[in-house]
């Protein structure tokens, strides 16, 4: 699955079931079908982000499901919500859990940090208000008798 994504496979259907389910974090949308997955998803990505590297750092199979983690590093080469091709090679984190039925993926959940990537680009989709700054200390979490 993962080398024939990384090698622009068009034959998905040996990969998928053609009527899957694909499901995705805010952003990324759902794609019910192997044609919307296709026209709404993967051939978008591949326009936006060219010379991509996927980078998968565990797998995990337990009876009839499988995941994965890991990120592909990719230069931004097309449009991207609204921001115009940088060239800037960028790291787009994935996770990925699939359903497996006859050898091929039915349903697809997927998590893509897209806000990793326009933080990448420039935009801070959180205006200043992410979690990080309880991290550095920069700020302080309320607590519950504030919240």
């Amino acid at each position: 699955m993962e080398a024939a994504l990384g090698a622009n496979s068009d034959d998905m259907a040996a990969h998928f079931h053609e009527d899957f389910r694909w499901m995705g974090n805010q952003g990324c949308g759902t794609k019910q079908g192997l044609q919307a997955f296709r026209s709404n998803w993967q051939l978008p990505l591949r326009a936006a982000f060219t010379e991509r590297d996927y980078k998968t750092e565990r797998f995990i199979c337990e009876g009839d499901w499988a995941s994965c983690f890991g990120h592909i590093e990719a230069t931004h080469s097309g449009p991207f919500m609204g921001h115009a091709a940088t060239g800037k090679r960028v790291k787009i984190p994935y996770m990925d859990f699939w359903k497996i039925v006859d050898g091929r993926i039915a349903d697809n959940w997927v998590s893509v940090d897209f806000a990793h990537v326009l933080a990448q680009l420039g935009e801070d989709v959180f205006g200043g208000r992410g979690w990080e700054a309880f991290d550095d200390g920069t700020a302080t979490p309320p607590t519950p008798q504030e919240a």
